[in-house]
């Protein structure tokens, strides 16, 4: 006899806009694409995992109920055996995954490595006595267990609805160490994607569970975009599903071979939808590549047009300064020429011999000061053609990590808002890493200066904005000293809302405004800091 599903009667939701407003799942990656593939929102979670001692004997662990269910609870014997360890668990107080969304038709157990990486390692299913018992085997020596409501059995990634976590008993035994395992998890709602709607489907209790796993398992595929971006596998879920409908709705239906073709459905449908995920990430990452490639260009051009504006009138001032003080020493030598020129009668020839000797050494003279305004000359060009071939240089790598433009103050790396917690100062991982790299091209330029500007937009109080401002720009200065920047060569100040840079009437001006910026300056670039308190303040209107 097979278990089946002690499911009456449902049917399966269209998602409507107020429903569409609660799922946290990201955009589609190409809007104009009529297919719907997804780049799927995660969480993290952190729970304890035990080391368990290798051919130590049996041991015990608890399971209990998290908020989400917190009448649920559970026993399990763990055993190290020969290449494996053993485990056998009993669960009880679980309800019906339905209660969590249509979407949830069964649970899965998985072990969670301290590293965070989670293995499926087998579907609980729930008896009519709200109990279920599980006899499974995993390779991972140091482990976590979890229990999660899932679509289907063959799930990759746990989803974030947790309704059991593993508790270490006061008499387990066997452990080395104990450790916190942080994990991802699928956010709710992330297997519907918004506006997408499911066919009207009866769910009938004489049929096995599986079947209807089966069909989830298709429909997610579907939603993730396998019809496009694996096609193959897609196709053949879809052709496995229509012989598994075939068989379902046949009278004399064999449920031991429609459940395994159901369970072959939700294998291939699951290894469609991993190989879509994947091919949309590539094109994303790709997409990203061609992006920044691009900046970088357009960058590179404003850059070799400033510096060429720059020589150039460089250049013309010290030319005119050269011909006016040319122009002085002739008047001078003239006048003294004249002068001596008025002398007396008898001294007259001495005079002109005179005024012949002095002009030849001020012809000598003028000669000598000419070669020396060109040897001047030439050596101001190679410094500021230096300079400027440093500042190009120093935009082009900036720019590879983070956007930066050339401006008067001087090289203005913009680090936006998404590289923090929302509404805090910490910084996340991937903003660490970028201002490493920051800090590692900065080093190598000791001469150069950095000041930290912390920017918000206009939403929320006066205080509580300055105060986040400051904060994240001293978060950044901070940083960038633990990285080996010298404090003597940093400075930090937030401006809260007071310097938009865009309208805070929209979301695009407000995200824009939110942002902290890092203006690199020094003689070594041409560049001295200026502040920006000085400059006058962009006008803006916006709510308060």
């Amino acid at each position: 006899m097979f278990k089946t599903a002690s499911i009456t009667l449902a049917v399966v939701m269209t998602l409507g806009a107020s429903a569409q407003a609660q799922l946290q799942t990201q955009a589609p990656a190409d809007s104009g694409n009529s297919t719907p593939t997804f780049r799927v929102s995660v969480v993290s979670r952190t729970t304890r995992a035990v080391s368990y001692k290798h051919r130590s004997g049996a041991t015990r662990i608890n399971f209990q109920g998290t908020d989400l269910m917190p009448a649920a609870a559970g026993e399990a014997k763990v055993e190290s055996k020969r290449g494996a360890l053993e485990i056998e668990v009993e669960f009880s107080g679980l309800d019906r995954p339905t209660s969590f969304g249509n979407e949830y038709l069964t649970y899965v157990l998985w072990a969670i490595s301290p590293e965070g990486r989670p293995v499926n390692i087998g579907e609980v299913l729930v008896g009519d006595n709200h109990r279920s018992k599980l006899d499974v085997t995993t390779d991972l020596q140091a482990f976590a267990m979890i229990v999660t409501a899932e679509p289907y059995y063959a799930v990759r990634r746990p989803s974030n609805v947790v309704v059991l976590e593993n508790a270490v008993r006061s008499d387990t035994h066997g452990t080395t160490e104990d450790v916190d395992a942080k994990y991802e998890l699928i956010d709710r709602g992330g297997y519907i994607p918004t506006g997408y709607k499911f066919d009207p489907v009866v769910l009938n209790a004489k049929l096995p569970l599986e079947f209807f796993e089966a069909r989830n398992a298709v429909r997610i595929a579907k939603s993730a975009g396998a019809e496009r971006y694996a096609a193959t596998s897609y196709e053949k879920a879809v052709a496995q599903m229509h012989e598994a409908d075939e068989m379902a709705t046949g009278r004399h239906e064999n449920k031991k071979s429609l459940i395994s073709m159901s369970r072959e459905v939700v294998q291939t449908a699951e290894d469609a939808r991993e190989i879509s995920v994947k091919h949309i990430d590539e094109e994303r990452a790709e997409g990203e590549r061609r992006a920044g490639a691009s900046r970088e260009a357009s960058a590179k051009d404003r850059a070799d047009e400033e510096t060429q504006r720059r020589v150039t009138a460089e250049i013309g001032a010290a030319d005119a300064d050269r011909r006016g003080k040319e122009a002085d020493r002739r008047n001078l030598d003239a006048q003294a020429a004249a002068q001596q020129a008025q002398g007396a009668q008898a001294n007259a020839e001495r005079d002109r011999n005179d005024a012949q000797q002095k002009q030849q050494a001020a012809e000598a003279d003028s000669d000598r000061n000419r070669a020396a305004a060109a040897s001047s000359d030439a050596q101001l060009q190679q410094a500021v053609r230096d300079r400027e071939e440093l500042r190009a240089r120093l935009l082009q790598q900036f720019n590879l990590i983070l956007e930066t433009r050339d401006t008067a103050r001087g090289l203005v790396v913009n680090m936006s808002d998404v590289l923090f917690d929302s509404g805090k100062f910490t910084l996340r991982p991937m903003a660490r890493e970028k201002l490493a790299k920051i800090s590692g091209i900065v080093l190598a330029y000791p001469s150069l200066k950095l000041t930290i500007e912390g920017n918000t937009d206009s939403v929320g109080t006066e205080t509580f904005n300055q105060e986040l401002s400051e904060r994240r720009a001293e978060g950044v200065r901070s940083y960038l000293t633990q990285q080996g920047v010298p404090e003597t060569s940093t400075t930090a100040k937030g401006y809260g809302k007071t310097q938009p840079i865009a309208s805070n009437d929209t979301p695009e001006g407000r995200q824009q405004n939110r942002r902290v910026e890092l203006i690199v300056s020094g003689e070594i670039i041409g560049t001295t800091i200026v502040s920006l308190s000085l400059q006058p303040a962009v006008a803006t209107t916006s709510p308060q």
